[in-house]
């Protein structure tokens, strides 16, 4: 019985390891959406500067830091990707553009090792950030054609999705790092319902 259950969250475990690893593979942040500080509304955000890449705010590997006492003000990022017509938001983190911190609440329906931590923000996100952000604000409230085409997603039906707006640039050792621990846990578990059989009586 003990070692069923034990097959059993293994093989849970092994299920979430692929869907972040199938996540990760099949591309991508098609926008980000941004709220808080002084913002009166959302805004959406496809400039590739901010979708390519899953470490462009800060670098979970190296840059965790302690808790800020007074990080000040904030800004809510939502990471979403688009299948087919579909929005489905990945993660989420706030953004603290005058002290330089990035709090990392997570993996939204999901979970990872950097959820719930602060990192040291990314040198140059501060400059990138604000021209994406004011850039998308100003074509905003043009109201013109230019604007419209500026939203995101467009007012129109999504047709298809432009392969290089849907991908992330992450390390090439974070998914073979993954395929690896999957393999390894696949192996332990064979080892161990091959090793209960061979010690339970017949």
């Amino acid at each position: 019985m003990f070692s069923r259950i034990r097959i059993a969250l293994g093989l849970s475990l092994l299920l979430t390891l692929f869907t972040s690893v199938t996540v990760f593979a099949k591309g991508g942040f098609t926008f980000i959406t941004v709220t808080g500080a002084k913002l009166t509304d959302e805004v959406r955000i496809s400039d590739p500067s901010l979708t390519q890449d899953f470490f462009i705010f800060a670098d979970f590997y190296r840059n965790k830091t302690e808790a800020p006492v007074e990080p000040g003000m904030s800004y809510e990022i939502t990471r979403y990707y688009v299948d087919g017509k579909t929005e489905s938001a990945f993660d989420r983190l706030h953004y603290y553009p005058e002290t330089g911190f990035i709090y990392y609440d997570g993996i939204v329906n999901g979970s990872s090792e950097y959820d719930g931590k602060w990192y040291t923000a990314q040198p140059e996100i501060k400059s990138t950030f604000e021209t994406a952000l004011f850039t998308q604000i100003r074509l905003m409230k043009l109201g013109t054609q230019e604007g419209a085409r500026a939203l995101v997603p467009p007012a129109e039906p999504i047709q298809a999705i432009d392969p290089t707006q849907t991908r992330i640039s992450l390390p090439q050792t974070q998914p073979t790092l993954a395929i690896m621990m999957a393999v390894g846990l696949v192996m332990i578990i064979a080892i161990t319902f091959l090793r209960d059989r061979r010690l339970s009586p017949r």
